[in-house]
């Protein structure tokens, strides 16, 4: 095992743990400290607030009202987000009990997730040399562009290209890689993974993880802040 496969795979996971716990409690220090007016001009019913901000964060009503193109990559972005969010946590826990319960077979799990989480990989892929095309291309969305915008979507291009390898060129072990996650949490060692695209893939992705707290990619809990605000006002 070389230097860096030795530091992304022993070391690395407990920084990333300790540096996103830190961002998030700054960040959530600032949003609390958002303005929050108490006199309304033209109070809602009650519930509106919660409704507001619930239509806000799942349908992105403003989005679709001043750019549908922006709004439909949007969408399935999200979506094939979830899904690939979703196989994720089954390679750290398998669910077996509910497979069972709905009468699935491991094999048939296998191949759904497969099938799924390949179709998710390729479309999210898509979608994203999409929106960096657009944010080329388009001059008013390239002048409001910043440096982080930049390095938020390369990284998450650089995460789905080394995710989409390993899942259709270097395959990786389903039942080593959940060894080496209990491992990380008892603290204890483990047989761990083969290297390449899964090495790069678990490199990027706790970089990742790092960054989120300091970028705009944290815009879902940071809307529950600014649209109550927006509402109250």
């Amino acid at each position: 095992m070389t230097a860096f496969e030795r530091f992304v795979l022993h070391f690395l996971p407990y920084a990333t743990i300790v540096l996103f716990l830190v961002g998030m409690i700054y960040r959530l220090r600032i949003w609390s400290r958002l303005p929050q007016p108490s006199m309304t001009l033209f109070p809602q019913p009650s519930g509106g607030d919660k409704k507001g901000i619930l239509a806000e964060v799942f349908f992105f009503p403003k989005l679709f009202r001043s750019d549908r193109v922006l709004w439909s990559l949007a969408w399935i972005f999200h979506i094939a987000l979830a899904l690939i969010a979703i196989g994720h946590l089954r390679v750290i826990v398998d669910f077996s009990f509910l497979w069972e319960a709905i009468g699935m077979t491991p094999a048939d799990v296998d191949s759904m997730s497969a099938t799924l989480g390949g179709a998710a990989g390729i479309v999210i892929l898509v979608v994203l040399l999409g929106t960096i095309a657009r944010r080329m291309v388009l001059q008013r969305v390239r002048e409001i562009s910043t440096g982080g915008d930049w390095i938020a979507l390369f990284l998450l291009l650089a995460i789905l290209t080394t995710g989409n390898m390993m899942r259709f060129r270097d395959h990786f072990d389903l039942s080593q890689t959940r060894d080496w996650f209990l491992a990380l949490i008892t603290f204890s060692q483990a047989t761990l993974p083969p290297g390449g695209a899964f090495i790069w893939h678990i490199f990027l992705g706790q970089l990742l993880f790092i960054y989120i707290p300091y970028s705009k990619i944290l815009h879902f809990g940071g809307i529950f802040f600014s649209q109550t605000a927006i509402h109250r006002s």
